[in-house]
């Protein structure tokens, strides 16, 4: 947290803006000169100065990940890596889709992917919506263009035409509601005006910001403007490990178990309109979850 510090030295009062965070087992603070006075726009340079020791503190780490990932793909054969991303396509499947209500286990994920096999007491949509899912993630994984408003219809599409046709592909065209979230979807009518933003700000930014931040960016503003009827999350996760692959990071997914942080993260950042509130969020899972990669 970031909070505003005062000297009184003689007659003249100075001010501070201290933000303090653990590293490791010892507290650090990062301190910035403000003057003799309270600038106007003190939120503002507040949000800019916890941002600052933000970055100083998590993007050297998330350069170190790519570094050390990089070279471990130099170091392997692809039959490995190619095993290797067969598992995380089952993990990130299994996950993806029980957040969003799939009753299928890890292990029935694994026997409908890699063997055909057909839990007989479970949801044959289930089954079919991680049928399509797995095909989804493997196109996006050799997808050389970038992403555009038709590529990500036609992967909605293919998500959901075995199990729901009617919304397949489509832009709503009706208001919806987030069960258990306080945050209310933008209505139908702003829908063609946000998605030309979104991909309008996805490429001023898309150069500009960390990858990581990107991605994080990607899917909270995507899930935001929520412009499905369903499957918005899912193909917000995709989009993201769209960004992870284009920029040579190690994939990520958002496990099953820890979805309660998850969802807290993406309604504090929506409900607040502080998009680093999710970003910071998903950094230190993404660090936590990947640093012993390969």
């Amino acid at each position: 947290m970031v909070v505003i510090k005062r000297k009184i030295i003689g007659k003249k009062t100075y001010y501070y803006l201290e933000h303090s965070f653990r590293e490791k087992a010892k507290i650090k603070v990062k301190s910035k000169y403000l003057g003799l006075s309270l600038p106007k726009n003190i939120e503002e340079v507040k949000k800019n100065f916890f941002y600052e020791v933000f970055k100083e503190k998590w993007f050297p780490t998330l350069n170190e990940i790519k570094r050390k990932y990089t070279k471990e793909k130099r170091t392997h054969s692809s039959s490995f890596w190619e095993k290797k991303l067969h598992n995380f396509m089952i993990k990130f499947t299994y996950d993806t889709q029980r957040i969003e209500g799939s009753t299928l286990t890890l292990r029935e994920t694994a026997d409908v992917l890699e063997h055909g096999i057909t839990p007989g007491n479970k949801s044959l949509d289930d089954v079919k919506e991680a049928e399509a899912h797995e095909k989804v993630f493997n196109e996006i994984l050799e997808y050389k263009k970038d992403i555009s408003l038709q590529i990500i219809l036609k992967w909605h599409k293919q998500l959901l035409y075995e199990t729901k046709p009617d919304i397949a592909g489509k832009v709503r065209k009706g208001q919806v509601e987030i069960g258990g979230s306080r945050f209310v979807p933008p209505t139908p009518v702003e829908m063609d005006l946000l998605l030309r933003d979104f991909f309008a700000w996805y490429g001023k930014h898309k150069k500009a910001l960390h990858p990581i931040e990107l991605a994080a960016l990607v899917h909270l503003k995507f899930v935001t403007i929520h412009p499905f009827v369903d499957g918005n999350g899912r193909i917000s996760r995709l989009m993201m490990n769209f960004i992870l692959v284009k920029t040579g990071y190690p994939l990520f997914t958002v496990p099953y178990n820890n979805r309660s942080s998850y969802y807290t993260a993406l309604e504090r950042s929506q409900i607040k309109k502080e998009d680093y509130i999710f970003v910071r969020w998903f950094v230190k899972k993404y660090v936590k979850q990947t640093k012993g990669v390969p």
